[in-house]
């Protein structure tokens, strides 16, 4: 790999596998990993907490601005912190990741933590997944990925994962309805859209193993490394 470390945005839908495959590629890099949505988590999770609708724009933009998110630990052992507080467990809920969904689209929130995000990841060596890592966070990254599954499999895998964790409160079919509304606020919103850059490699993994994405983004770095 180049001496610096390259900087690898991998952007995509919910459900995609986003986070599973960035936190496979920095492991076997030896990269540090960043879950941008994470961040975008812990504001929706401090705006519920603090009783403030995740629709008030202006009053979660002031709180996004205010607020220290911090991202501690290893690849393995991500623990999401707010103001000093750990709220790891408490982010993962449906309840916040629709909130998460709501506030993402707002301006105010989204410039404060693309600045945090940058200032994480300029110096390279650095796995970032979200929904405008390629296009905003860092347009000049040296791997763009736009990572994409059908609407099936991206609601299987939340349903799966929800399931695992106890956190299950809805069908595949409403998982899909809920991810089919997220994939439209997050392509019509005016900040920040998700779309897919035309330097950034598609990859549809649907009928893909992790393992399968995972070499294939590795395939990916190693050929520009080597360049």
């Amino acid at each position: 790999m180049a001496e610096r470390g390259l900087i690898i945005a991998i952007d995509g839908p919910a459900g995609a596998g986003k986070s599973t495959v960035a936190r496979a590629v920095a492991r076997r890099l030896g990269y540090l990993f960043i879950n941008t949505g994470a961040m975008y988590r812990a504001v929706a999770w401090k705006a519920l907490h603090e009783g403030v609708s995740p629709d008030d724009a202006g009053a979660v933009g002031r709180l996004a601005g205010e607020s220290l998110i911090e991202l501690a630990g290893g690849v393995d052992s991500m623990r999401v912190l707010i103001d000093g507080h750990d709220i790891t467990s408490e982010i993962a809920t449906p309840q916040v990741g629709q909130a998460a969904s709501i506030v993402s689209t707002i301006p105010a929130v989204r410039r404060a933590l693309v600045a945090r995000q940058q200032l994480m990841g300029r110096a390279g060596g650095v796995v970032m997944e979200g929904r405008d890592i390629g296009t905003q966070v860092f347009p000049d990254a040296e791997v763009k990925i736009y990572l994409d599954a059908s609407p099936e499999a991206r609601a299987q895998r939340r349903y799966d994962e929800d399931l695992v964790r106890g956190v299950a409160v809805a069908s595949p079919e409403e998982m899909r309805e809920e991810i089919e509304r997220r994939d439209h606020r997050d392509k019509t919103r005016a900040d920040s859209p998700l779309t897919q850059v035309e330097d950034a490699v598609y990859i549809d993994s649907s009928e893909m193993t992790v393992d399968e994405v995972v070499e294939r983004i590795l395939e990916i770095a190693n050929r520009i490394a080597d360049c």
